[in-house]
């Protein structure tokens, strides 16, 4: 009786770990789609979809922004580059153990839309090899973002952002 009652409490543990461990994994994609979807609306030039990406109380650094501040900050950038594109590998992303935070962090460029740059996409599942390839010839960033869920959602409520200087990040 003892034998039969640890085997069901050690399958039980053992069907919550895994439970636990793919919800982890949903919600770690679930930031990835964000992310997608924020690296597609800057494409299409969208200010309001981005600040819709985040939360109401978003700070941007290196120059620590608030929302107005960050919308300026896109504005110019749109304007610079024309029709662009935001290519990156696949992003890192933890999961807090509360399960409403998470971080997420990737390195990422901005390239006009006519750019093309050869062999990324087959190098998107390693970053360092993906940031070898660029080089000194983009303009490359390094992002680190915080994620909060509210209500089911996910949100940016931080983003640290790093430029490559040719010899490393800031």
């Amino acid at each position: 009786m003892r034998n039969r009652m640890l085997r069901s409490f050690v399958s039980a543990f053992l069907i919550g770990a895994i439970c636990v461990a793919c919800s982890r994994q949903d919600e770690a994609e679930k930031v990835r789609l964000l992310i997608a979807k924020g690296a597609a609306l800057a494409e299409a030039h969208d200010i309001p979809g981005l600040l819709q990406l985040a939360s109401r109380d978003v700070r941007a650094s290196p120059l620590d922004l608030d929302r107005m501040g960050i919308k300026g900050v896109l504005w110019r950038t749109f304007n610079y580059y024309g029709q662009l594109k935001v290519l990156y590998p696949r992003p890192v992303v933890e999961m807090k153990d509360n399960g409403h935070e998470a971080s997420a962090q990737f390195p990422f460029l901005i390239v006009r839309k006519e750019r093309v740059i050869p062999g990324l996409e087959s190098l998107r599942s390693d970053p360092m090899a993906w940031i070898e390839a660029i080089g000194e010839t983009a303009d490359l960033y390094h992002l680190r973002l915080s994620l909060t869920n509210q209500d089911g959602k996910w949100l940016v409520n931080r983003a640290d952002l790093e430029r490559f200087t040719g010899m490393g990040f800031e």
